[in-house]
């Protein structure tokens, strides 16, 4: 009989699962219906969980470091002595240098409420440790969504066939959130029409209407001409304007520095491609824009968003079922992990993970002495790769990996912690596509000696003096915290879910309006204009040198959660080059290449295809070092500059060559 639980990784979709076990061991995973989005069908990623619980790559017990760092070379410890080591170290580094020379390295997107910000953030709020900006993902997106509509909930997938136009901007859902694609195709079997914009040929991009293959970095100047357009061609909403709006004359004197062929020309697209989107969005209605998080990773990515979000706005396309917008749901249930803290957020410093490179070697007041990783991997997936891997060599830092399996991170530690992986603790996790709350315990045994994140940092701050009576701890008190007076444990125990406030599908400007404090829709928000010093929905210029032409990119794939399951994925991972730029180098496909700029170089096979456009090179995000030629990934060759506001992450402003490699 199969028992029910959910999917709390990084993916809108929140699915519902019924998960087989014998002898405490995930047998099969299939989706059930109890989140109706799920529709039974799940991803194959989560289909072939029992891989990465039961591969070989999985962590079984303690270890402490015997080799040298990098080497991977470990013995097995105790929980009790390898805990009493970290302790120790953190007591040691807290005394002699104080709290802030410990760092927390974390992000959490394929954890839920119980395994992050409860009882970690207790141990690092009593510690006085440095304080962490997880800026590598969604912070550009999310500071435009707030800032411009409150994070407002957006139009549900299931309303999506009601649309006669869908917009896919910066968002591949065949990768990264596979439910709204039945109600895409629907909406297209009754006559919608389909627009791409990304710079590949994704597979939903080779079944649309229109492609849109923009260069990397030029997002905000073809939805500022599209606004602009709208204006000048009387299309703009007037009367929803002047109703909902604020700074609609500050919006439109920025929009009106472009036209469709000077955008056209800055993203290297077609202007009759450009006219023909905006006729088709100005007639269409209902018309709904999917904005995803891929045109947020460059140096323009907040206004970028922004200009996007705007567009339905202008155009009026709010109020009716299927108009509007979808980003991020994940505000529908308000709900905040670290009240199960139980202690208030520190004054300490913060560090920016998009930084850690720079913080582990250049820290001074005071050095970083000891760094815990956990919920991460940061060797995979953070800016400036060789910076990172640097900071991590160094014999004076102690660090702690609290992790599921051996991964590239883990190499570099002294102490390596097992953890529990989904489905084998407990929790609580709402959904930022499917607007949904589920609640479930494990279903499955920990393997070796593995435990889950609650317990660890339980066991920390009692090792250290610094739990407190009335502290809620273990999964039960934790998710009682969190819930507290919502209503959500009682209806999730009648129901097995929980629906937002919201409902599952509210019509935006209608059955939802902007939560912003005064209810108005911002268009030009001062906040993010004073941020960039009035510069806000500025094109700034492309990094690219005549030395390092290309635009190296790196999306999610289909085999991937970031870098969550690169186990499980052996072979080594090919990088996408258009003909166009292969030919010219005397690449070839199947060829071996060196891709460098100045902070790095990776060895790849290539793929030559022109499923990317010219000028622009793709290697997934996540890969391990397993993956390359030469254990260096897109990582290597990424800045660590920050995003125009948020101070996000610029992954998709690598600019490198190509050549053969030993040419």
């Amino acid at each position: 009989m199969p028992q029910p639980s959910h999917c709390p990784l990084d993916c809108p979709d929140a699915c519902s699962l019924d998960v087989q076990v014998e002898a405490g061991r995930v047998v099969t995973v299939d989706g059930n219906s109890l989140n109706e989005l799920t529709a039974g069908f799940i991803c194959a990623k989560v289909r072939g969980l029992p891989e990465l619980l039961y591969g070989k790559e999985r962590l079984l017990h303690p270890l402490l470091r015997v080799g040298a760092k990098g080497t991977g070379s470990f013995e097995r410890a105790s929980w009790d002595d390898a805990l009493g080591l970290v302790a120790a170290q953190m007591k040691g580094a807290r005394d002699h240098y104080g709290g802030e020379s410990i760092v927390q390295l974390s992000y959490g997107g394929s954890n839920g409420l119980l395994t992050q910000d409860t009882t970690d953030a207790r141990l690092w709020r009593r510690l006085g440790a440095s304080n962490l900006a997880r800026n590598v993902c969604a912070v550009p997106t999310t500071r435009a969504a707030a800032e411009m509509y409150g994070k407002m909930p957006g139009v549900a997938f299931h309303d999506y066939v009601e649309a006669r136009l869908i917009i896919v901007w910066g968002c591949n859902p065949g990768a990264t959130g596979i439910h709204v694609l039945p109600f895409i195709r629907e909406a297209q079997k009754r006559g919608a029409r389909l627009v791409v914009v990304d710079p590949r040929r994704s597979k939903l991009a080779r079944s649309a209407d229109l492609h849109l293959a923009v260069a990397p970095g030029t997002d905000v100047a073809v939805a500022l001409a599209l606004g602009n357009w709208l204006f000048e061609q009387g299309h703009a909403d007037a009367e929803f304007l002047a109703s909902h709006a604020a700074e609609v004359d500050g919006y439109r004197a920025r929009a009106a520095r472009w036209n469709l062929a000077t955008a056209a020309d800055a993203a290297g697209v077609s202007v009759d491609d450009l006219q023909t989107l905006a006729s088709w969005y100005a007639e269409s209605n209902p018309a709904v824009i999917r904005c995803g998080w891929g045109l947020e990773r460059n140096r323009n990515g907040c206004g970028a968003v922004a200009a996007v979000l705007a567009l339905p706005a202008i155009a009026g396309k709010f109020g009716v079922r299927g108009g509007g917008y979808t980003m991020s749901n994940s505000r529908a249930f308000d709900l905040d992990a670290t009240v199960a803290a139980n202690e208030p957020a520190s004054a300490a410093r913060t560090i920016n993970m998009n930084r850690l490179g720079r913080a582990l070697l250049e820290a001074t007041d005071p050095p970083v002495k000891v760094l815990f990783v956990y919920n991460a991997n940061p060797v995979a997936t953070l800016p400036d790769q060789e910076r990172v891997l640097a900071g991590l060599a160094r014999d004076d830092l102690f660090t702690v990996v609290f992790e599921q399996a051996h991964n590239d991170t883990v190499d570099w530690a002294d102490v390596v912690l097992p953890a529990t992986a989904m489905l084998e603790h407990a929790e609580l996790s709402n959904g930022y596509g499917a607007m949904v709350l589920q609640h479930h315990g494990p279903v499955a045994e920990p393997v070796g000696e593995a435990r889950p994140n609650y317990d660890v940092f339980t066991d920390l701050c009692d090792r250290l003096d610094l739990s407190r009576e009335g502290d809620p701890n273990g999964p039960a008190e934790l998710a009682d915290a969190i819930l507290g007076t919502s209503g959500f444990s009682r209806e999730i125990e009648e129901n097995g879910i929980a629906l937002a406030p919201t409902g599952q599908r509210p019509v935006q400007m209608v059955d939802v309006t902007p939560w912003t404090s005064d209810g108005k829709i911002h268009l030009l928000p001062a906040t993010l204009d004073d941020e960039t010093g009035g510069e806000f929905y500025a094109l700034r210029p492309d990094p690219a040198t005549r030395e390092f032409p290309l635009a190296l990119i790196s999306p999610a794939i289909d085999k991937m959660v970031s870098s969550t399951f690169g186990q499980t994925v052996r072979r080594q991972w090919p990088m996408q080059i258009h003909p166009d730029d292969a030919a010219p180098r005397g690449i070839a496909d199947g060829d071996k290449v060196r891709v460098h700029n100045d902070l790095g170089e990776m060895h790849v096979l290539v793929q030559v295809t022109d499923r990317v456009r010219p000028g622009v090179l793709f290697l997934p995000k996540g890969l391990w070092s397993h993956h390359t030629l030469n254990g260096r990934t897109t990582n290597a060759l990424v800045p660590d500059t920050y995003t125009d506001c948020g101070e996000g992450a610029c992954f998709n402003d690598a600019r490198v060559q190509v050549e053969l490699l030993d040419a």
